[in-house]
């Protein structure tokens, strides 16, 4: 069982878990050390840009969960075309890897930005939804393209079991302290007369997720969610920092002039539809395939996130 990106925040976290249900065999592949001792680990520090199909036969590895990802805003386009770049060339190198060792389940941790925010999304979005991303929104974007990928690469190698989990935003006393990496909103800027639904996913709930996928073998395309939504003023109220409030004929111009001039690097225009058309999950496939439940509300990891980092 391995897990690239496993010294980022959701590698870190499932490692614990994973440790915690005494699973044999645990190999963990980062450029960083691991930010805090996991027992029974073989830790590899390695560019998985890289092959790296020797670790993985060495280790006789037969599940592989890749979290490892490039965020990377971008200034400009060729900021964001070579984020891109290599967020594609190192999944390429990846599934090569997983491929030629004989790696036999791939999970792949997407998001639900792959859905677009459109004004004439479903509510709630299903599995079967069409995958509109907004290209100007980056992160979504090349998580569409990462999609896009591994179902290839599920087709070409049906000997191998591919799962993809669309998941909401991630919070937790163990997230990070920088609001505009987890948030995929507000910015500096609200629009006014919006106070949309959100979600939210605990950061112990995904790991359990994750372990139960890695357990059970679990194939196929998932959304992942927490039960019920937190509204946007219930997080401004919450959050240690106000923001202004504009209507949205001057909120697009000035969030849209700003970035451009380099004022701000925290939200472009394509965030702020987000708040204007909020992406809602169903989860609904998940419980029937696996009769997981959930521990946390959106509000409650939300609330777990303020106390325990912010507070």
């Amino acid at each position: 069982m391995a897990v690239t990106g496993a010294s980022g925040y959701i590698g870190s976290r499932l490692l614990r878990q994973l440790e915690e249900e005494n699973l044999e065999r645990l190999v963990a592949f980062d450029t960083r050390p691991p930010p805090l001792p996991i027992h029974n680990v073989a830790v590899y520090r390695r560019d998985v840009g890289l092959n790296f199909e020797d670790a993985l036969r060495q280790s006789r590895v037969t599940t592989l969960v890749h979290l490892a990802f490039v965020r990377n805003r971008g200034r400009n386009r060729r900021e964001v075309r070579e984020t891109r770049d290599t967020n594609r060339r190192i999944l390429h190198v990846v599934l090569d890897s997983c491929a030629r060792a004989g790696v036999k389940h791939v999970v792949y941790l997407s998001s639900h930005t792959v859905y677009g925010a459109r004004r004439d999304n479903a509510v709630p979005l299903t599995e079967n939804s069409p995958l509109r991303p907004v290209p100007d929104l980056s992160f979504g974007y090349d998580k569409f393209l990462s999609d896009q990928i591994l179902e290839s690469y599920a087709e070409r190698h049906p000997e191998t079991k591919v799962t993809l989990l669309r998941c909401c935003s991630v919070l937790g006393p163990s997230a990070s302290k920088d609001i505009s990496r987890i948030f995929a909103f507000p910015g500096p800027v609200g629009i006014c007369g919006y106070n949309p639904p959100f979600q939210f996913l605990h950061e112990d709930d995904l790991a359990r997720i994750l372990t139960l996928v890695i357990q059970r073998g679990i194939a196929g395309v998932y959304n992942l969610a927490g039960d019920g939504v937190a509204f946007y003023h219930e997080i401004i109220d919450a959050l240690p920092r106000r923001y202004l409030c504009l209507p949205g004929f001057l909120a697009y111009p000035l969030v849209g002039l700003t970035w451009e001039m380099g004022l701000q690097s925290r939200r472009n225009t394509a965030e702020l539809d987000l708040l204007r058309f909020p992406l809602l999950l169903s989860t609904s496939k998940l419980r029937e395939a696996t009769g997981f439940r959930i521990n946390y509300t959106s509000l409650e990891a939300l609330t777990s996130f303020v106390n325990g980092v912010l507070l």
